[in-house]
């Protein structure tokens, strides 16, 4: 606990931040924030290129984030063996990862689109995608105008506690900081492939989707929609998880309208969960990425797939602005890290690995979550099919050679769960981990190289 904190200062749960994000010992964390009671949230930076969300002490926060952005470095107080913000590092993290930053997206013209929506997706089903990809593409234009987050990946949260490690390392008197490696056996990414089922013609597709899948050793998970959309019998999930893939709810009816007003949603969130025991299903994902955070508690699953981490180009705009799972409450939340099949293909015109390769070194540089929706719906055509494969070959690469793990969603999930029940422990001088799941866990390094945090293992 950080010792001799003046009366202007507060700890909150400051701490824990960086401890459940690292998983290290506690005292070796020591942060006090400044009291910004009754401030309005904007945007800042803190050092150049790092842009945060919340209530400073010292100065107006910026109204918008192409506006000139205070920096909050300018007021950062080194105060071994600690530092002292002028703002909230909790407050500005959850902002990012709940998308709270983003939450006048949903309210600026919501009875327009929520007009236009309703109409959408009434004629929908009377619109083959040669008719959709305009409309989609008028309505998503500008997107590439869009200053914040960052395109095409954003790692914002994840540097943010870098940052911190690297003012607080000098600070500490120690050459490094231990904590728990992020992923199991030491693996160095996390790569995980998920098929949202959208319709018929996706379902008729999912035999030979998992065949493709199998014929380079990933085992996927199937988003399936309840209701309207197509049968969901019992032999069919049976059909996907008795080859070893995962089934998971999608939606409820895919209209559009679950978190159009709560009500209506706590009413769809509780047949949902229905579904979900109905299927034994642990994850969820809504239709079309529409999400609420803030309304995740409603659910009954172990993990939830709905949040981008850059949401550009999807319905409704944002980003959690990080490629590491996290806590929403109770549910874990595996973020979307990388561009959507039918965004690439049909919204992009881009049948290349360039821009999924792009994101997949951005993530991998954050040691983080690479995460797919390929649907099935969407790939039956053979350019398409063709670059799905590229893909797969290249993250079966990846695998082989850099060590990447390749799960299925739960077991993502399982693992971020058991690695915030684990801590780690000294004696005679080593370190190492004690809770569930140990075994497999690894105890890395934080150390500064040239003012930057590096990770190392013993």
């Amino acid at each position: 606990m950080y010792i001799g904190v003046s009366k202007q200062y507060v700890k909150g749960n400051v701490n824990s931040l960086l401890t459940d994000y690292y998983r290290c010992p506690v005292d070796s964390i020591h942060i006090a924030h400044a009291d910004e009671a009754g401030r309005p949230p904007g945007y800042f930076r803190l050092g150049p290129a790092l842009t945060c969300y919340g209530r400073l002490t010292s100065g107006d926060a910026a109204k918008s984030p192409g506006s000139k952005l205070p920096d909050a470095l300018d007021h950062v107080q080194m105060d071994p063996p600690g530092i002292r913000l002028p703002f909230d590092v909790e407050e500005v993290v959850e902002n990012l990862r709940r998308e709270r930053y983003a939450a006048h997206f949903r309210e600026e013209g919501r009875l327009l689109n929520d007009i236009i929506r309703k109409i959408y997706y009434l004629v929908r089903p009377l619109m083959g995608v040669a008719i959709r990809r305009p409309l989609q593409r008028l309505f998503l234009r500008g997107w590439d105008r869009i200053p914040f987050p960052a395109w095409p990946v954003d790692t914002s949260v994840d540097r943010i506690h870098r940052k911190l490690l690297a003012m607080l390392l000098p600070q500490h008197g120690e050459e490094r900081i231990p904590f728990i490696w992020f992923w199991p056996d030491g693996f160095s990414s996390c790569a995980i492939m998920t098929h949202d089922v959208e319709e018929e013609s996706g379902r008729s597709y999912c035999d030979k989707l998992m065949d493709l899948d199998e014929s380079y050793g990933i085992r996927s998970s199937f988003q399936l929609v309840p209701e309207v959309r197509y049968s969901v019998s019992r032999s069919f999930r049976e059909s996907i998880t008795s080859r070893g893939f995962e089934v998971n709810v999608h939606d409820l009816t895919h209209d559009g309208r679950l978190y159009a007003e709560h009500a209506e949603f706590l009413r769809r969130a509780q047949r949902i969960n229905d579904y979900a025991r109905e299927y034994g299903a642990l994850g969820f994902r809504s239709g079309a990425m529409y999400r609420n955070a803030d309304w995740f508690g409603a659910f009954e699953f172990s993990y939830d797939m709905s949040l981008p981490n850059v949401a550009h180009l999807d319905p409704q705009r944002g980003g959690c602005c990080t490629v590491m799972p996290f806590f929403v409450g109770e549910v874990i939340e595996l973020p979307l890290t990388c561009t959507q099949d039918y965004t690439l293909f049909q919204i992009l015109n881009d049948y290349s690995l360039r821009l999924w390769k792009e994101q997949i070194a951005l993530i991998r540089q954050q040691h983080g979550l690479i995460s797919f929706i390929i649907h099935p719906d969407y790939i039956v055509e053979s350019k398409a099919q063709d670059t799905y494969k590229a893909l797969l070959e290249y993250l079966a690469r990846l695998r082989a050679e850099d060590g990447i793990w390749s799960p299925l969603p739960r077991d993502v999930a399982d693992w971020w769960r058991l690695r915030s029940q684990m801590h780690l422990v000294q004696k005679e001088g080593k370190w190492s981990v004690q809770g569930p799941g140990c075994e497999r866990a690894r105890v890395a390094y934080a150390s500064l190289a040239d003012d930057n945090v590096v990770y190392t293992f013993e």
